[in-house]
């Protein structure tokens, strides 16, 4: 297994829907790789961040501010379906 393979199942790492197989092939590449290490252990501690984090309000201003620049950057990376639909859709106010 190389990064880009466990990359790919990085999601089903996480979710814990990886075949028992893979598993030990990405159990073996993280403990041969600093790098997927990493990735590993900074996706951890940013879901454990997220599942703690409590939910504030903001003003619309910035939520719009932040719509726009958002989407500006998924047109110019062409990463994003329906971008123009999406932009008219309200922001959730999270942490």
């Amino acid at each position: 297994m190389n990064c880009t393979d466990f990359l790919a199942k990085l999601t089903d790492y996480f979710d814990g829907q990886i075949d028992p197989t893979l598993l030990v092939e990405v159990k073996e590449h993280l403990g041969t790789c600093h790098h997927c290490e990493v990735v590993v252990d900074t996706t951890r501690k940013t879901i454990d961040v997220y599942r703690g984090a409590q939910t504030y309000e903001f003003p619309d201003e910035l939520a719009n501010r932040l719509r726009a620049a958002v989407m500006d950057r998924c047109k110019t990376v062409g990463k994003y379906p329906d971008v123009e639909k999406r932009a008219s859709e309200p922001v959730a106010k999270h942490s």
